[in-house]
């Protein structure tokens, strides 16, 4: 099971976290502040797996982003990098060679397409074909909830006026 994705720059700046084990907001910042110390202080030599705290941490870097996913210590982490590289290629494949900016400002899009791939903490879908169709269908409905949205001011604004 995973436990909680981060997605952390090589600043340090958390991008995107999803917790699926409970934790106060207290643990959350002291889990965050200390993995990234751990994980940005790592040679790029070294294997992409960290022991920490009774679980295992599976993070692989991409251009200035760190993915991070938290495991049970018994879990198959090359699964979990598996995992990690599927969700990079369905944000890439959205977002057309997604940078740092894509996720800072459309987080609510990145969140979505996590929840496509994992329900409290398990993988639910591995196809990408899937995900994107799935994906196009919610921005169709955003768009058209937009639309209704504005005919709808505009109708409440030639009543009042």
């Amino acid at each position: 099971m995973i436990h909680f994705v981060l997605l952390i720059s090589r600043q340090g700046k958390v991008r995107l976290t999803k917790w699926y084990s409970p934790y106060s907001q207290k643990e959350r910042t002291k889990v965050i502040r200390e993995l990234s110390g751990v994980i940005l202080t790592r040679g790029p030599k070294l294997c992409n797996f960290v022991e920490w705290r009774g679980y295992k941490v599976v993070y692989k870097r991409y251009a200035s982003l760190y993915f991070c996913m938290c495991i049970d210590e018994d879990d198959n982490e090359l699964e979990v990098l598996e995992i990690i590289h599927h969700f990079v290629e369905i944000l890439d494949r959205y977002f057309g060679s997604v940078c740092e900016l894509d996720l800072i400002f459309n987080f609510h899009k990145a969140y979505y397409i996590l929840d496509e791939l994992l329900i409290a903490g398990e993988l639910q879908e591995t196809s990408k074909k899937t995900v994107a169709r799935l994906i196009a269908a919610q921005d169709s409905l955003v768009e058209t909830a937009k639309e209704q949205a504005g005919i709808i001011s505009n109708i409440i604004a030639q009543a009042t006026k």
